[in-house]
């Protein structure tokens, strides 16, 4: 080992750990890193052209693997372009490691060009964020690092590694990052009070996120559910936590208004939250969100996210998997007949409500079909006739995301994936990701046609390192959720509705995402008509090359307005 410099070092630390893809986007602070890179074929660095790109494409690899994933990013300005990318990933709990060089400690003093408080700057939107300032201890700091991102609950870190740091000669040992296990069982006494809570319960709830699908604990939540007869919603989740077509599972809670979950979290006299926090909302209840009296029990591993606004009259902190197991088990042996039946008739009514609800959308969809302007049912609809069973799907189409999930409903952990945090942009760069973590299946990205100009580089990369992804751009001409958010604001004040803000407009100039995709080397069409989608998907699926569709759907906008009133 002697005679190597931390360049080195720190290449064999990753490949140590597993990380074999590095997410980047280079500059003169990391060259000398970046030269040390070629000696390790093991390595891929997967080239972007922006830095929030780099992230969310290792964000997607690393909602995949669950693993800690690797990110190089360039120094001040760098970091600065990052920073809305890395908030998506703390929100969302990615396990990423990123790496930012300095120009050296040395010059930390002299305020010099590029020169910030990097540390400083990427702690509020990391788990944990430091520097390395000895060679003593430079390995030992990156082991520190991973071991954090990688331990639940997950999260990015940052490491600032100065360029002095690592051209020293570096004689530390190489050794795998130890992540301890986090798989801890609450207390028998807990597992029997939570269950004489819900079975005294006539309308049981479930509220549930990510921390059931990190855990792999999606059988033993079915199986509650199912022992229970509750009603299921998910809460702040980028995976899939629960088949979508079950029965019991009956959405989601508000993404951005409190006033639209407080009245399904307000519905049980016994509420369960495993794996998430309660009112993510953009702006949520502020109030109480349960009913009176009713009982408030929290699973998690995060103990940061128990009882962190809302009431919770038991709070465990304890692994998803294991308290759910035992809680079933648990419910299961003490469960009166009774119970029993009244939980089958609960499941009964709620799955025919669900069946109901989902003909009468069906139908609806049915109406559309042979008119333009498009809708994304007609699209979605052929597309889950042609997709492989075991394809993966990266969901950022927001608005158009009911069509799509109503044709190709997410069932399984690790195939379907959504957008988390707020940030925009994700949908591309995240499928490129999954792509790369996953080689031999197909992965489709959905993005708006406002969301994917955050990151319409990506498909650059994708061109240069043959991911295979395929895109969807859901193109309505305009920022619909922001339409549809501001319909809420108006009723709520009593505004009578008018246009909607000429910022909300993306009409004019006409963006062509097809002509934008041939640019960077993928293949692309323009699908305006419903005769023209068939004959697209295919194109699409015929090979593993990159692959685009401009999507044209119906949008409310106004092109000549736009003209009009933009006009300098």
């Amino acid at each position: 080992m002697a005679g190597k410099t931390g360049n080195q070092k720190i290449v064999e630390q990753f490949l140590a750990d597993g990380m074999d893809h590095m997410y980047g986007n280079p500059g003169t602070v990391e060259q000398g890193f970046l030269d040390a890179v070629a000696e390790y074929p093991d390595m891929k660095y997967i080239l972007t052209l922006q830095e929030s790109v780099a992230l969310m494409m290792a964000d997607g690899h690393a909602r995949f693997t669950q693993r800690p994933t690797l990110v190089q990013l360039h120094s001040a300005p760098g970091i600065g372009n990052a920073v809305g990318a890395a908030y998506q990933a703390k929100r969302g709990h990615a396990p990423l490691v990123i790496i930012g060089s300095d120009a050296g400690t040395q010059y930390m003093n002299m305020d010099a060009q590029m020169a910030n408080d990097l540390v400083g700057m990427m702690r509020p939107v990391t788990k944990f964020s430091t520097m390395a300032l000895s060679s003593k201890s430079l390995l030992r700091t990156l082991r520190q690092a991973i071991k954090i991102a990688g331990t639940p609950p997950m999260g990015p870190v940052y490491v600032c590694l100065p360029m002095n740091i690592l051209d020293e000669p570096n004689d530390e040992p190489v050794f795998p990052t130890c992540i301890p296990s986090t798989r801890v069982r609450p207390d028998e006494s807990l597992i029997k009070e939570t269950a004489q809570a819900l079975l005294a319960a006539e309308k049981p709830m479930m509220f549930i996120g990510d921390g059931v699908a990190y855990s792999d604990a999606i059988p033993e939540m079915t199986r509650v559910a199912e022992l229970l007869g509750a009603e299921v919603y998910g809460v702040e989740f980028g995976d899939v936590i629960m088949d979508n077509t079950h029965p019991l599972y009956q959405g989601t809670t508000g993404h951005m208004f409190g006033s639209f979950s407080k009245p399904i979290t307000s519905k049980g006299d016994a509420n369960l939250v495993v794996g998430t926090y309660m009112m993510p909302e953009v702006f949520p209840e502020e109030g109480e969100i349960y009913a009176e009296g009713a009982k408030v029990i929290h699973f998690d591993l995060n103990a940061y996210e128990i009882a962190k606004n809302h009431r919770v009259d038991l709070g465990v902190v304890a692994d998803p998997k294991l308290s759910l197991q035992a809680l079933a088990d648990e419910l299961e042996a003490t469960m009166t007949d009774g119970f029993r039946q009244a939980a089958a008739e609960r499941a009964q009514q709620l799955g025919e409500a669900k069946k109901q609800k989902l003909a009468a959308d069906f139908d609806k969809d049915q109406q559309q079909k042979g008119k333009s302007p498009l809708q994304m049912s007609q699209f979605a609809e052929v597309l889950a006739q042609k997709l492989p069973s075991d394809a993966i799907i990266f969901d950022e189409a927001l608005t158009s995301s009911p069509a799509i999930t109503r044709y190709i409903p997410p069932r399984e952990a690790g195939q379907y994936f959504f957008t988390r945090g707020g940030s925009l942009g994700v949908g591309f760069p995240g499928a490129i990701g999954l792509k790369l973590a996953n080689m031999d299946k197909t992965v489709i990205g959905f993005s708006g046609d406002g969301g994917s100009m955050y990151t319409i580089q990506a498909l650059w990369s994708a061109t240069r390192h043959k991911a295979g992804a395929k895109f969807v751009v859901c193109n309505n001409g305009s920022y619909k959720l922001l339409q549809m958010n501001i319909d809420v604001y108006w009723k709520e004040r009593d505004m009578k509705k008018h246009d909607y803000p000429l910022p909300f407009d993306l009409s004019y100039p006409a963006t062509r995402f097809d002509l934008l995709a041939q640019a960077m080397g993928v293949k692309a069409v323009r699908v305006e008509k419903e005769e023209e989608i068939a004959p697209a998907i295919e194109q699409m699926l015929a090979d593993d090359e990159p692959f685009l569709i401009d999507l044209v759907l119906e949008g409310d906008h106004k092109s000549d307005w736009v003209q009009v009133n933009c006009s300098q």
